[in-house]
C-alpha cells in the first residue's frame, strides 16, 4: 500500500494541541491503559481517527466529572448494558452534585443580598441553612432506603 493510501495520522504534539493538552498527558493515558498506544512510524507516535475520537471522549468525560478510572471502565465496558449501568450511576451522582451546588448558590445569593450587617446573624439565613440541611438529610435517607430495597 502506498503511503498516500494510508489513513491520515497526527503526531503526539498535533493531537495534544488539537485538544489543548500537553503531550505528556497523552503518554500518561497510554501508560494507564486509557488510550491505546499509537503506532510508531520512524520512532514517532502516529495517532489515527480512532485515537482522535477516543481522546475527544476522554476530554468530554473529564469535563462531565468522570475520573480517568471511571472513563476507562465506561469506555472499555464489555457490553452496552454494563456501559449503561456505569453511566446511570455517574448520572445520578451528577444530579446529586448539581442539587448541592444549587443549594450552595442559594445560600450565597442570600448572603450577598442580606440586609443584615452580618449575614451569619440573619434569621432568614439561619432558616435557609436549616431547611437545606433538613432537605439534605431527607434526600440521604431516601437514597439509603432505595439502596436497601434491592
Amino acid at each position: 500500500m502506498k503511503s498516500s493510501d494510508a489513513e491520515p495520522t497526527m503526531t503526539i504534539g498535533e493531537l495534544a494541541e488539537r485538544f489543548g493538552l500537553r503531550p505528556h498527558v497523552l503518554r500518561h493515558w497510554e501508560s494507564s491503559g486509557l488510550l491505546s498506544p499509537a503506532e510508531r512510524v520512524n520512532g514517532r507516535r502516529r495517532y489515527t481517527k480512532r485515537h482522535i475520537a477516543r481522546v475527544a471522549m476522554i476530554v468530554r468525560g473529564k469535563a462531565a466529572g468522570f475520573s480517568l478510572e471511571q472513563l476507562r471502565d465506561v469506555l472499555d465496558a464489555g457490553n452496552a448494558d454494563a456501559r449503561q449501568a456505569l453511566l446511570r450511576a455517574h448520572y445520578e451522582d451528577l444530579e446529586r452534585r448539581i442539587r448541592e451546588i444549587e443549594a450552595s448558590r442559594t445560600l450565597i445569593e442570600h448572603a450577598m443580598s442580606c440586609r443584615a450587617h452580618d449575614f451569619t446573624e440573619c434569621p432568614g439565613f439561619s432558616r435557609l441553612v436549616e431547611s437545606l440541611n433538613e432537605g439534605a438529610e431527607a434526600a440521604k435517607a431516601s437514597v439509603e432506603l432505595r439502596g436497601h430495597a434491592h
